[in-house]
């Protein structure tokens, strides 16, 4: 029989072909050969010239069992770079996760034996049977003169190059089919500026939601690439599993998600956040530029005067003001730097309700030498949870407000220097007011991977809660919040802010306000008044809400 035709046999319960003419026993032979005396002859000359068709044969099925009987070290020896030969086959059943190989020979073709593979892949609890084709070609080796594998790393898999390895791995977090709080689903093609915030929760709460990864074998090089080549990208060999979408209910709600992205596509730039105040639950969040920075969420930028909800919470806490008692507000302020009110405004009988109202800078200003250098930074930490590294489920900013003392101080107390906040952390203290105490914002719900809240110190002492809540009504109903608060009932209220920029034409507008149990606040940059650019976008989401 001319066992070169591919015959097979089993060996270690795998499937090999026993190709040569020396057979199966012939594999046993030890290099020295008797004498016929019962002794060993002299050890024979080092072997030279090509190897005959005998060895070719016997060295590959020597290799491919050793292989696939899972003796890496073994396998190795028989080639001419054991320790190459020993990592690359130590890396396949370890970092290509194939826990059983059958190997099946071909009819050699010179020194050149072709075979095929059969992995067995077992990645977690996913499972698959790769197959594919490879070969060997069998020299002789130079010192020993032994009929050895030539070592490449073609032969464990044709794509794989020195140096690299094959690697099973999840290669994406999970699919997420995300929901608003109804059930809805929500689609970046209906809402756009969800579309650099569903990759997060993919990446975040893939699995938590049910999501199983896609894994796959990877060819992988020492640059992380297929081949040698320097920046090559890693290859996909196969697909073990496609992996399957998780489903995420989110605490958005659609028509005010929908509201929101109409609102801001009328503004070049703009960005608004709404929350439900009595749960902080974030109910939209949509932006007028697509880009993955999301500045309705994340955005670093000085509040302006709608700051003054924070600085009246705190002067009616340390008893330095009242709604009904006389501040006048002068053109001008001094407090380490010389303030002005928008367009030199002044009302010498104003009161501090109608200075709240009326948005005057100087008025809040000329109470800064009343209040120690930390109570607005306290009051925005303790009261309104602002800097508490909030957890909302996906990235976001959770506001700045500094001690600082001087003219740092009294330009903090009007929502500049160095006071930093984003839609999100302004709607959140329209939220504060709104109910009395902060409800730390959120997209998905803590019990979904079991984050906890961030919880502020202390509510609002109700007096200040009743007072702050009053001075927020008068600006919506008649003060600089009215015109866009217009045809809004309800319990409402509002706060309008301009943010100056150094070398900026126009100063950001905003607005913050709360209409029942939805709250909301926006920024339109260089927008000028906040009333008249942040308001509008606002008031369409307390409508929509």
């Amino acid at each position: 029989m001319d066992m070169r035709k591919g015959a097979k046999i089993a060996v270690g319960g795998v499937a090999v072909a026993m190709v040569g003419a020396a057979g199966l026993g012939a594999y046993n032979l030890v290099d020295a050969v008797a004498d016929g005396t019962g002794t060993k002859s002299e050890a024979a000359p080092v072997r030279t010239g090509p190897p005959t068709g005998g060895e070719i044969d016997r060295a590959a099925h020597d290799f491919l069992a050793a292989w696939a009987a899972g003796d890496t070290e073994h396998a190795a020896t028989l080639t001419d770079n054991a320790s190459a030969a020993s990592a690359a086959l130590t890396g396949y059943r370890e970092n290509a996760h194939v826990e059983k190989v059958t190997l099946e020979p071909g009819a050699a073709t010179g020194a050149k034996v072709p075979f095929t593979v059969t992995a067995e892949i077992a990645y977690g609890k996913q499972r698959s049977t790769w197959k594919y084709a490879s070969s060997l070609d069998v020299v002789r080796g130079r010192t020993s003169g032994k009929a050895l594998v030539d070592w490449q790393p073609t032969v464990v898999h044709p794509e794989l190059r020195t140096g690299g390895t094959l690697r099973t791995d999840a290669v994406q977090a999970p699919q997420v089919t995300a929901l608003d709080r109804n059930g809805a689903v929500l689609d970046p093609k209906d809402h756009p500026s969800l579309a650099p915030v569903l990759p997060q929760l993919r990446k975040r709460f893939g699995e938590k939601a049910g999501g199983e990864p896609a894994v796959e074998v990877r060819a992988q090089g020492p640059d992380g690439g297929a081949g040698a080549g320097a920046g090559a990208g890693a290859r996909t060999l196969h697909v073990v599993s496609k992996g399957k979408p998780g489903t995420l209910r989110t605490t958005l709600d659609a028509d005010a998600q929908r509201a929101a992205e109409a609102a801001v596509a009328k503004r070049a730039d703009a960005s608004v956040v709404a929350v439900k105040p009595s749960t902080g639950e974030i109910l939209a969040v949509a932006n007028s530029k697509k880009t993955e920075f999301n500045p309705a969420l994340q955005g670093q930028t000085a509040p302006g005067s709608t700051m003054k909800v924070v600085t009246a919470a705190t002067l009616l806490e340390q008893g330095k003001a009242a709604p009904g008692k006389p501040l006048p507000c002068p053109k001008y302020a001094t407090y380490g730097m010389r303030f002005h009110n928008v367009e030199e405004s002044e009302n010498p009988k104003a009161t501090f309700a109608e200075d709240f109202a009326a948005s005057c800078n100087t008025a809040f200003i000329s109470l800064a030498d009343d209040i120690p250098d930390n109570a607005l930074a306290a009051e925005a930490r303790d009261v309104f949870g602002l800097g508490l590294e909030w957890k909302t489920g996906i990235g976001s900013f959770d506001g700045s407000v500094p001690v600082d003392s001087g003219a740092g101080k009294a330009a903090a107390m009007i929502g500049q220097g160095r006071v930093q906040m984003s839609p999100l952390n302004m709607a959140s203290v329209a939220a504060t007011v709104r109910t009395g105490s902060f409800h730390q914002p959120y997209l998905v719900a803590p019990s979904v991977d079991d984050r906890e809240l961030a919880q502020a110190a202390r509510p609002l002492p109700a007096p200040v809660a009743r007072d702050l809540r009053s001075m927020m009504r008068l600006t919506a109903l008649s003060g600089t919040g009215a015109r866009a608060m217009a045809g809004l009932g309800g319990d409402v209220g509002a706060k309008t802010g301009s943010a100056e920029v150094d070398n900026q034409a126009q100063p950001n507008g905003w607005f913050t306000a709360y209409r029942g149990d939805v709250a909301a606040a926006a920024v339109v940059p260089q927008g000028g008044h906040g009333g008249d650019s942040a308001g509008p976008i606002v008031a369409a989401v307390l409508r929509a809400g």
